[in-house]
């Protein structure tokens, strides 16, 4: 009976042991369990994190690129208004610039015949004069240097009843540097490849006389195919007649069509070939007082001064023409 007893204590004892190894055994691998998942917060949160970085950079590029797509205004290009304004005896004139030489002279002559009065010249193109008249710039006198421009402010409004009255003339001639590196010694060279010539463009009056000089030449004297060598070798058309004269001065062309009166003020500074008369076009510059002047009085005067024989001598001096040649 005893030997009984003790065998049941052992399996009894067997059965517990067992037990307890199983025990720790599911003990152990719950602890491995969670040992091993702890990890995912800290990959659930990097997998969150990582669509912030992704979402914030588009705002960057977009705060970059906004005002890329919103360009600054483009103004329009346009001539700008003087700021000539009125005082007493004082006469603003609006005046084509190809009588930029002659203009210290007509001023002092003109201060000399009217004491008391002077002239202030704003010397541009007439195109860009005719402009800035509409446009409202001030002015007391105008002189164009085209009948076209005279026309069209008159159809406006723009001038004193009776005012408008013919003034001087010019002729076109071309002009070479003074060192004449291209060798032009006839209005045939002008065709030659590789001659560089300036010219105006045709909404100036020298531009529009030039288009005609160079059409009379073509039917006269050369013909088409010079005439269209001649424009192939332009490289730049000016918006003022000076410009040209610039450009010639300056040597970065080798000839250019101005007017007569502008070589006359600067012969020293170039060469010059002529266009027979009968090729030539007769440019027949105006002048008129602006309904717009508060100094009626003194624009008077200076138109009168103009057709005078002290201010058509003057004009004569400066190469230009009185109307009827």
């Amino acid at each position: 009976m005893q030997q009984t007893s003790k065998a049941h204590t052992l399996i009894l004892v067997s059965i517990v042991c067992g037990l307890l190894l199983v025990s720790a055994f599911i003990a152990g691998c719950t602890s491995s369990t969670s040992q091993s998942t702890t990890p995912a917060p800290t990959a659930a949160a990097e997998t969150t994190a990582a669509p912030v970085t992704n979402t914030s950079a588009p705002a960057a590029v977009e705060t970059t690129v906004a005002p890329l797509t919103t360009p600054a205004p483009v103004m329009a290009t346009s001539t700008p208004k003087p700021v000539y304004t009125y005082s007493e005896g004082n006469v603003v004139a609006f005046t084509a610039a190809s009588l930029s030489g002659v203009s210290p002279k007509l001023a002092a002559d003109f201060a000399k015949m009217y004491p008391g009065h002077s002239v202030v010249f704003n010397l541009d193109g007439t195109q860009a004069l005719r402009t800035q008249v509409q446009n409202g710039a001030y002015a007391d006198v105008f002189i164009s240097a085209s009948n076209s421009y005279t026309t069209e402010l008159t159809k406006g409004g723009y001038f004193v009843d009776g005012t408008v009255k013919p003034l001087t003339s010019n002729y076109v001639i071309v002009i070479l540097p003074a060192n004449n590196p291209a060798n032009i010694k006839s209005l045939n060279d002008l065709a030659k490849p590789g001659v560089k010539i300036a010219m105006e463009d045709k909404s100036v009056p020298a531009g529009t006389a030039t288009v005609a000089v160079l059409a009379n030449l073509a039917k006269s004297t050369y013909s088409q195919d010079w005439n269209n060598s001649v424009y192939n070798n332009v490289v730049t058309y000016e918006t003022s007649e000076p410009g040209v004269a610039s450009k010639v001065q300056l040597g970065e062309v080798d000839a250019g069509f101005v007017y007569e009166s502008t070589y006359t003020a600067g012969s020293s500074k170039y060469q010059a070939i002529r266009i027979p008369k009968s090729d030539n076009y007769l440019q027949t510059y105006t002048i008129g007082l602006l309904k717009g002047s508060t100094s009626k009085g003194a624009a008077a005067d200076f138109e009168t001064f103009m057709l005078s024989t002290v201010g058509q001598q003057d004009l004569k001096d400066y190469g230009f023409r009185p109307i009827s040649t």
